[in-house]
C-alpha cells in the first residue's frame, strides 16, 4: 500500500472507533471500553510502522506528533463529561457535538495533509524534508504517533477520572433494596 493510503486507513479507523465509543450521553466505562482503543492502537503500530527514526530531525518529527497527540488527547478528555450514573452509581461519559468536532476537525486535518503532501505541496515539503534530514517514513510515523497518542490519553485520561469520581450515594433510608432484604 502507498505511505498516503495507509495514513487513511488509520484516520479512518481512530475516527471510527472514537465516535462509536464515546459519543452521546450515558455511555458506560467499562474494561471493554478502555481496553478496545489500547488493542485498536496495539493492532495499528506494527501494520503500519516501518522503521521508527531515532535520530535528527525525523526524530523531531515523531516526538512533536507525540506531543500534538498527547495535547488533542487532553483536549478530548475536557470535552466529555464523566459523572455517576443514576442509582446504580456506575461511572458514565457525555460527549456531544465540541468532542466530535474537535476529532473530525484534526483527523481531517491529518488527511488533509497527507492529501496535500502528495497532490498539492509536495516540492516544497521535499526541499524541507532534504534541509533536515527528515524522511517519509518520520513523517508517516509522526502522523501515526499522533493518531495513537490522542487515543490513548483519552483513554488512560478516561480510566483515571472514572476511578476518582467521588463515591456514590447511598440509597436513602426505607428504600426499595432496604425492604425486599437486597444487602447491595
Amino acid at each position: 500500500m502507498s505511505t498516503l493510503v495507509d495514513a487513511e486507513i488509520v484516520n479512518a479507523i481512530v475516527l471510527a472507533a472514537v465516535l462509536e465509543g464515546d459519543l452521546g450521553w450515558h455511555r458506560k466505562i467499562t474494561k471493554f471500553r478502555i481496553l478496545r482503543p489500547v488493542l485498536v492502537t496495539a493492532a495499528i503500530v506494527p501494520l503500519f510502522l516501518a522503521q521508527v527514526t531515532t535520530h535528527g530531525g525525523g526524530l523531531a518529527v515523531e516526538l512533536a506528533g507525540v506531543a500534538a497527540g498527547l495535547a488533542g488527547g487532553l483536549i478530548a478528555l475536557a470535552l466529555m463529561r464523566v459523572y455517576r450514573r443514576g442509582p446504580s452509581g456506575r461511572p458514565a461519559t457525555a460527549a456531544g457535538w465540541g468532542y466530535a468536532a474537535l476529532w473530525t476537525a484534526v483527523i481531517g486535518a491529518r488527511a488533509l495533509f497527507s492529501y496535500g503532501a502528495l497532490h498539492w505541496f509536495r516540492p516544497q515539503l521535499g526541499q524541507w524534508m532534504a534541509a533536515h534530514a527528515v524522511s517519509v517514513g518520520a513523517i508517516t510515523d509522526g502522523l501515526i504517533f499522533m493518531a495513537v497518542a490522542m487515543v490513548l490519553a483519552r483513554t488512560i485520561g478516561l480510566a483515571v477520572r472514572s476511578r476518582h469520581l467521588p463515591a456514590p450515594a447511598p440509597a436513602p433510608s426505607g428504600s426499595t433494596r432496604e425492604l425486599q432484604g437486597d444487602p447491595r
